[in-house]
């Protein structure tokens, strides 16, 4: 998963743990799915989407709800679901499980689609199919399995209220209780299931139920609901349904009208594979579906420190101002990270990294900013920038170079470790009289060990001269408002190159005749603790006062022509990105991504 390009070969032996790839090759070798048939009729969307898919090769698939903007779990899921495919010369589709009309919109639609394109990943096959679908695109033939189970004796409308459904529905100590209506005859069910379709019966008068056993341990399998009544719009179906299946029930269905070979969820819908392999039987049974059946399988969702994934509570910070939106670069939504600067090549190589388990775990959000350090290394090019400006004045400048206004043109490489053979192009600014420096690197009264800049002292300007700190003027309170210094002669030639002047630091320094005026945002980690809506705690409490930062900073010359997106890294202070909606030519706008390493907490 480390690319989005395609590879026809399995993977080796050295990949990170995963076991979905053991049962993905046991599968293949043993050709668990060589005879995957199409079973839908000519009717069906899919069926109309191309026809069926070829047999003997996997099919996964990514089935997000368009409620919300997906976040950095999806991401795993994405990077999982879509590379396994890739890595194993199959398909993975994407498909929108919209049967929530109430809660879904076309923006979320838009803004998946955008999200899995960026991270790397397509659902088009070299023959042209397009493997988009929509779970409202099954209504009619997930209508008409209902029907098949009501007419079978598998399913019952049952009248009572939710409260009475609840409390007969027992616990783990407790089996539940019949519903007075589960003793109808299928004519009656079928007759009064015909009277919810046709909108006859308001919003929580009824409900379709599995007939399975109201004593099974599993409290799953205790007659689950499959269809609700609505009275909503759909933003795909518009008014023609008043009745949606819900996510249970339709989800094995879409898996099977695709002909997905390994439906792979997140762990807390492992009590819900029996109720998925149920329907799915009875389904094969009446012929509605072709066998083999889709087989589902669980792995451990991502916890990431430092960070929640909930969307309630997500959609809270963004209702409420917390944030800017679902976009603010301190959000773990894919649009956020991107926003922060994260590139698809980190996020993949963090899925990646982490592997697949059932175990469950806490990732420590520094491992995703190792990743990132790790694929902007090479790639980012250098800048120097002033976070916390104090201006320097050189007092001898015109005695060395003959006028006050003379610059001397300096230039350092844009990229120190460019691979062998990469043209990189060298970033060039001017050095003159005053320069601006960070407010941290002069001290009147050095600690011990302090190496920077002070009285007497002598540090050299990054691709520049060798300067002595000669004082400092102040205000009235005392604070520094200029560092005083002169430039070094060469003790060998006389002169100001000081090319044999020993110096214990230099110092990152922009041009005021250059220097560019930049809006840097400092952002940092949301909250203060690493398990933020673990345990009860209340998250809103836990949020980091010091998550944004903003700095009127200078930065060099060479980053006038940065573009939206684009990354840096700001030497000494770490990796930056140009902001994707807020900078322009003339305005500059930066978003710290992440340090030069991991540093929270110290």
């Amino acid at each position: 998963m480390s690319t989005p390009a395609h590879n026809d070969s399995a993977p080796d032996a050295a990949k990170p743990s995963n076991f979905l790839r053991q049962i993905i090759e046991a599968d293949l070798a043993q050709g668990t799915h060589a005879h995957n048939r199409w079973a839908g009729t000519p009717g069906d969307a899919a069926h109309q989407a191309g026809g069926a898919p070829d047999p003997a090769r996997i099919r996964t698939r990514f089935p997000p709800e368009p409620n919300g903007y997906l976040h950095v779990g999806h991401a795993k899921s994405i990077c999982l679901n879509f590379g396994l495919a890739r890595d194993y010369g199959g398909m993975c589709h994407l498909r929108f499980d919209d049967t929530n009309p109430e809660k879904e919109d076309q923006e979320y639609v838009d803004s998946i689609i955008d999200a899995v394109h960026w991270l790397g990943f397509d659902w088009k096959e070299a023959s042209g199919r397009e493997n988009l679908y929509y779970a409202s695109n099954y209504f009619d033939f997930m209508y008409r399995a209902a029907e098949y189970l009501v007419e079978t004796g598998h399913a019952y409308v049952d009248e009572q209220t939710p409260e009475e459904m609840r409390a007969n529905r027992g616990d783990f100590g407790k089996p539940g209780v019949d519903s007075p209506y589960r003793s109808r005859t299928p004519a009656e069910n079928l007759a009064r299931l015909r009277e919810m379709r046709g909108g006859k019966l308001p919003d929580g008068a009824a409900v379709l139920r599995a007939r399975i056993d109201m004593a099974s341990p599993n409290i799953n399998l205790r007659d689950p609901a499959i269809y609700r009544i609505k009275h909503a719009e759909h933003h795909n179906t518009g008014g023609r349904w008043c009745i949606y299946p819900m996510y249970t029930f339709a989800h094995p269905i879409e898996d099977a009208l695709e002909c997905i070979t390994h439906s792979i969820c997140t762990l807390e819908f492992e009590d819900q594979r029996p109720f998925y392999d149920w329907l799915l039987e009875r389904l094969a049974e009446g012929g509605l579906i072709a066998r083999p059946q889709p087989r589902q399988y669980e792995f451990a969702r991502l916890n990431l420190t430092y960070v929640i994934t909930s969307k309630r509570k997500l959609k809270h910070l963004v209702d409420n101002g917390i944030v800017s939106g679902w976009d603010d670069p301190r959000m773990p939504t894919i649009v956020g990270l991107r926003r922060r600067g994260y590139t698809p090549e980190a996020i993949q190589l963090f899925c990646e990294r982490i592997g697949v388990t059932k175990d469950y775990s806490w990732i420590d959000y520094g491992t995703l900013e190792g990743c990132l350090r790790e694929d902007l290394e090479s790639k980012a090019h250098r800048a120097m920038v002033v976070l916390d400006p104090l201006k320097l004045e050189l007092t001898n400048w015109a005695e060395v170079f003959g006028s006050d206004t003379h610059l001397e043109h300096c230039h350092l490489p844009a990229l120190p470790h460019a691979a062998e053979g990469q043209a990189v192009p060298d970033r060039r600014f001017t050095l003159g009289r005053e320069v601006w420096i960070e407010r941290e690197d002069f001290e009147e009264t050095p600690p011990k060990g302090y190496k920077r800049l002070f009285p007497g002292n002598k540090v050299r300007l990054k691709g520049g001269y060798v300067i002595e700190c000669t004082g400092c003027e102040k205000d009235a309170d005392g604070r520094a408002t200029k560092v005083l210094a002169t430039v070094v002669p060469d003790t060998k030639s006389g002169t100001p190159g000081a090319d044999s002047v020993k110096v214990k630091a230099a110092i990152t320094w922009v041009g005021v005749a250059d220097g560019l005026q930049a809006e840097v945002r400092l952002y940092d980690r949301l909250f203060t603790d690493p398990q933020p809506d673990a345990g009860g705690k209340d998250y809103l409490a836990l949020l980091n006062p010091a998550s944004l930062k903003v700095a009127t900073a200078y930065v060099e010359p060479s980053l006038a022509s940065a573009q939206p997106d684009e990354k840096f890294q700001f030497e000494r202070f770490g990796y930056f990105v140009a902001d994707r909606k807020d900078h322009a030519p003339g305005k500059p706008v930066f978003n710290r991504v992440t340090g030069l390493k991991d540093s929270w907490g110290k």
